[in-house]
């Protein structure tokens, strides 16, 4: 498919806007985004700077073929896991930042990317600095057994350490994301934001339709009937995410 072709409208007209947030000038279709291409929008201008760098996943439980599919993600992702962590400034504004990647391995959470986030929430504790996490993934990365699911508590206690400390935490939740991310440290921000027509959910919709047998409603699982429902607080087109994270940071600042 031809990336620069939308697939909502079919519109082909590419222009400033579409290279620096990859969306649709026509209708507003989020194509999906690295985590490099979020920093280049998101963050000021050489203010990134990248911790936890050198964790790799190993294979716990020497899962035949794992290490080479492992090197295939690296190599397509450009990235050493799922997600990437990194201290940078947002309009002035200090911040601890985690972006997933769903081409790594489908943005699966396995140990290393538990580990990344664990210690992206823990040093926001630690050096009060709000935490924001951009979440796509498919859930659990089932290739490390219960090593991958014990992320989901690992996780769920670092965002717990965080509200025990009084710092703001954010989540933009993009399309997908679903499985144990969503069951765990997506749904515990203080503000979850969404990207418009983002999957959200646990399980997807054709697995709960063929579980319950009947036809789910339209839009069902997707950001703006989540926030419809109360699971997410903000539909923030990728234009305007700066400008919003920037007012939550300054609303949930801490008053001397």
């Amino acid at each position: 498919m031809n990336e620069t072709v939308c697939p909502k409208c079919g519109a082909d007209r590419i222009n400033d806007f579409f290279y620096k947030f990859k969306t649709c000038p026509t209708c507003g279709h989020h194509f999906r985004m690295e985590p490099r291409e979020r920093i280049a929008y998101l963050v000021d201008a050489n203010t990134f700077i990248e911790f936890s760098a050198n964790l790799r996943s190993l294979n716990p439980i020497e899962l035949d073929g794992y290490e080479e599919k492992l090197s295939e993600a690296e190599a397509k992702a450009m990235m050493k896991d799922a997600v990437i962590t990194g201290m940078c400034e947002i309009d002035g504004k200090p911040a601890v930042l985690g972006l997933m990647s769903f081409n790594f391995m489908g943005g699966s959470m396995g140990s290393v990317v538990g580990e990344k986030i664990t210690r992206a929430l823990l040093k926001g504790a630690d050096e009060k600095l709000p935490v924001i996490i951009y979440t796509t993934s498919g859930g659990a990365r089932m290739q490390e057994g219960v090593f991958s699911l014990m992320q989901m508590a690992k996780t769920s206690a670092a965002a717990a350490e965080l509200d025990k400390a009084g710092i703001p935490f954010f989540v933009v939740a993009c399309d997908p994301t679903t499985g144990g991310v969503t069951a765990s440290f997506a749904m515990l921000a203080d503000v979850i934001l969404a990207e418009p027509d983002a999957l959200i959910g646990f399980a997807g919709p054709r697995v709960i339709e063929g579980t319950i047998r009947q036809s789910l409603p339209p839009g069902f699982q997707r950001a703006e009937f989540q926030l419809e429902k109360g699971f997410v607080d903000i539909i923030a087109p990728r234009s305007e995410q700066k400008q919003i994270l920037s007012m939550l940071m300054e609303l949930h600042k801490k008053r001397e």
